[in-house]
């Protein structure tokens, strides 16, 4: 057994202590951040960077202490020294947080920070980059997106300019967009075409894989060079309540490390981020990671059944599909999404603050037919139900 060939078991002895420390915040920044021979995650080159990062990411969409998060202490522990967050995460105060945190354990150069724009326009983007530089506390963004990339037409030679003037001034490293709408294989396909794309977060899970559009553009970009980020890597559903007992047994995988390492399986894929709320799922996917063992074909095809039988419960967000077969201004995409984050995250307070600042006419849902939006839905998911459930739990 090689030093990142460990069970889950072992993993979670190996840190309790440390982490429970942690927990009471009874250690010093330069304590808490030492790594007393922990094995560190694998980690892999994100394409044409030519950077090595770790395969598992700390996503940086949930609250993080604001003063010293001990879930990025621990994660760095163990070589997840790569933080993903946006200039909106957590009402705008991730980044704040990601600041905090690296100045306190004075550790920026150890650590690689990407941040995102929401305001794709060339002036907001620069605007908005010009306040995450503020928040993080540093000089240089290491990556930085435009935040859920729809339309491709923003990739605009203005903003390859505004990106370059920024390289040539060394604020920002490297370039990219993430993107999770229903459009993913388009806009995929497109930045293989443009040289100043560096890399790209994108929906990737076990419930998608396979799907020929998106393999074919996958392709065209790990070939461009391009580096790939999984995200929503557990296909989660809304209000899915199901079970997967062949990864609960013995030392087997729960289905959350298991999805984890089916993505990671696919070798264009350089790492996947993981919105990690609690030390128990920090440690389960570092589990994940540095155990190289292979899934078993066993595994590899109850997999692919609980993909099958749970296809109708995830929203892939292409409400190009089902959107245009309702009379009215509503957001079916963003408003599974806000679903998400309430029954699969236990996000409410979250998931009411986006859904709350959506235009008033979206937030409505009242009084309209979504049948007929449904039966358009590829994947057949029941949006009368959960519109109706949605006006309902998502009202503050």
């Amino acid at each position: 057994m090689s030093d990142t060939d460990l069970s889950r078991r072992e993993l979670i002895t190996l840190s309790a202590t440390a982490g429970a420390s942690l927990a009471l915040g009874t250690l010093l920044p330069e304590e808490a951040l030492a790594k007393k021979k922990v094995p560190q995650v694998p980690r892999r080159v994100l394409g044409k960077t030519k950077k090595k990062v770790p395969i598992l990411l700390m996503g940086g969409s949930m609250n993080f202490d604001p003063v010293f998060d001990v879930r990025l202490a621990e994660a760095y522990r163990y070589g997840v020294n790569y933080i993903d967050t946006a200039d909106c995460y957590a009402g705008g105060r991730s980044e704040v947080a990601v600041g905090n945190f690296h100045t306190r354990a004075k550790i920026r150069e150890k650590l690689w920070i990407t941040s995102k724009s929401d305001d794709h326009d060339p002036e907001g983007f620069a605007r908005i980059f010009a306040k995450s530089l503020e928040k993080l506390r540093t000089s240089y963004i290491d990556l930085y997106f435009l935040h859920k990339l729809i339309n491709p037409m923003f990739l605009t030679p203005a903003l390859e300019k505004r990106v370059a003037k920024l390289k040539a001034a060394g604020k920002l490293r490297f370039f990219g967009f993430s993107c999770h709408g229903g459009n993913v294989a388009e806009l995929l396909t497109h930045a293989s075409k443009l040289p100043w794309i560096d890399a790209v977060m994108f929906r990737y899970n076990f419930r998608t894989y396979g799907e020929k559009a998106l393999n074919k553009a996958m392709d065209a970009a790990h070939k461009a060079g391009i580096g790939l980020i999984a995200m929503k890597t557990q296909g989660a559903a809304a209000s899915f309540k199901g079970r997967w007992e062949p990864f609960h047994k013995k030392d087997n995988y729960t289905v959350h490390q298991a999805v984890l390492k089916a993505v990671w399986a696919d070798p264009r894929i350089t790492a996947a981020v993981s919105a990690m709320d609690s030390l128990k799922k920090l440690r389960e996917n570092i589990a994940a990671a540095l155990n190289r063992t292979k899934l078993s074909q066993r595994e590899t095809d109850e997999l692919e059944r609980y993909a099958k039988a749970t296809r109708s419960l995830a929203c892939d967000g292409c409400d190009h599909l089902c959107g245009s077969h309702v009379d009215g201004p509503v957001r079916i995409g963003d408003t599974m999404r806000y679903l998400m984050y309430h029954d699969v995250y236990g996000d409410t307070q979250e998931a009411r603050r986006r859904f709350a600042m959506m235009p008033a006419r979206a937030q409505s849902l009242e009084g309209y037919d979504f049948s007929a939006a449904s039966a358009a839905c590829p994947h057949q998911v029941d949006l009368v139900w959960h519109m109706e459930r949605a006006s309902r739990v998502l009202r503050g």
